[in-house]
């Protein structure tokens, strides 16, 4: 083959993805985006902010405030009691959430963007992502931390949840910092709803999750 054959063959082939109106163009376009997402941008973005989990769709109420949130109810170690009290426990003052990132939390569907962070550098009330035990990571508040010959652990807490996660996966109170991905310094509101939508009603039908 020479290079005019190549060169014809390169334009066949531009024209087909870019200028082709049929279904089989469509598909290679699909495949194309996500080979580029997945093998291009995305590894350039984790390198560039230091973290293999850059970005985070956000697909729970837990860092939710529906108005009146200080009141809402919470779990607190004598018992029921609201957020307000479950955080003053922790040594919290509603002045001090207020100095927090993301004080006013953030919703389902929206897109978190992360960066990594030196466990030593983590600060309560800082929001992180780490590992759930799980396919999906935890994005939620520090809310304590331990440290003990330079090894860090942190507790950490939904904003709306009325405590922490304890289950066979993860316990909230004693989050390792290797299991930390990184720390949410940005915001895209409801972006992650297309992620959300895509797994709640095309995957989990097809896996019958």
């Amino acid at each position: 083959m020479g290079w005019e054959d190549i060169k014809g063959f390169l334009k066949k082939t531009w024209r087909f993805i870019w200028h082709s109106n049929s279904l089989a163009s469509w598909i290679v376009n699909i495949l194309l985006a996500f080979i580029i997402i997945k093998y291009v941008f995305y590894p350039s973005v984790s390198l560039a902010v230091g973290t293999e989990v850059p970005v985070v769709a956000v697909i729970s109420n837990s860092m939710e405030h529906p108005d009146n949130w200080e009141n809402s109810p919470a779990v607190c170690e004598n018992g029921r009691c609201v957020q307000e009290e479950w955080y003053l426990e922790m040594n919290i003052t509603p002045e001090d959430f207020q100095e927090f990132p993301f004080n006013n939390g953030f919703n389902k569907g929206d897109i978190m963007l992360v960066r990594g962070r030196p466990a030593s550098e983590i600060e309560v009330g800082d929001v992180i992502v780490f590992d759930s035990g799980r396919s999906i990571p935890i994005i939620h508040r520090v809310v304590a931390i331990g440290e003990r010959n330079d090894n860090y652990r942190f507790a950490t807490k939904g904003d709306n949840n009325p405590g922490q996660i304890r289950n066979q996966f993860i316990d909230e109170t004693r989050i390792s910092q290797e299991d930390v991905f990184g720390v949410a310094y940005g915001r895209i509101p409801y972006l992650g709803y297309v992620k959300i939508l895509f797994t709640d009603y095309i995957v989990t039908p097809l896996t019958g999750g």
